[in-house]
């Protein structure tokens, strides 16, 4: 591995996930680009053609949001094309104070699966689960050491 991780989600209004994830989230926006039908056929990924935006954290991980041209499908198309398939299980962010997150989540009107106030999971660890503006989960972690959790960042 040589970079971050990237994660791409399939979605159907990339205008608005890109606001959620800059404006929300804090991600800085990266790039839009264009991928016209032959070579987005050529790669498996949609026959239409598609866009994609990447943004990325403060710690340099990215999302590649993917818009392809119609929007994602269901179906016998969904088996074929990459992107006809849209959504994720869940992202974690990890995040050093939960509570302003979710000061910031209420705000811009969230969907909280988990409520507003964090969930305490175990010792010092506390998450909250909402919804981006396209129904995709999103996982906020706040753990009381980092360094136990993750060495490698400490």
């Amino acid at each position: 591995m040589t970079a971050p991780i990237e994660i791409g989600i399939c979605c159907r209004d990339l205008d608005r996930l890109m606001a959620f994830y800059v404006d929300v989230l804090g991600c800085q926006a990266v790039n839009d680009i264009h991928v016209p039908p032959k070579k987005a056929a050529d790669a498996s990924m949609a026959e239409g053609g598609y866009r994609v935006a990447r943004i990325q954290t403060p710690r340099g991980e990215r999302l590649k949001l993917i818009q392809p041209a119609g929007g994602p499908r269901d179906g016998q198309a969904a088996e074929r094309w990459i992107l006809a398939r849209g959504g994720i299980a869940y992202i974690t962010f990890i995040v050093d104070d939960l509570k302003a997150m979710n000061a910031r989540l209420k705000e811009a009107g969230v969907a909280f699966l988990t409520g507003e106030d964090p969930v305490e999971v175990r010792p010092e660890t506390f998450l909250t689960f909402v919804r981006d503006p396209e129904g995709n989960v999103l996982e906020f972690v706040e753990y009381g050491d980092i360094r136990e959790y993750r060495p490698d960042l400490g």
